[in-house]
């Protein structure tokens, strides 16, 4: 029963949400061979406050 944990940055619409747990759900079936009701995938959206890389806030950028 495979579990994958996506983190990603706030931003994302439903749609671009929902084509991606279909495609991710896709790839574990082709390559894990798991069938898709024993597939999960959680979503987990990050605040750009919550996030930094090269010492600089995400929500710094492009500021």
């Amino acid at each position: 029963m495979p579990i994958v944990q996506i983190e990603l940055l706030e931003g994302r619409t439903y749609e671009q949400k929902k084509a991606m747990v279909e495609k991710v759900t896709e790839a574990i079936m082709e390559t894990a061979g798991a069938a898709r009701e024993n597939i999960s995938i959680i979503i987990r959206e990050m605040n750009k406050e919550n996030y930094a890389t090269a010492g600089q806030l995400a929500v710094d950028k492009n500021k």
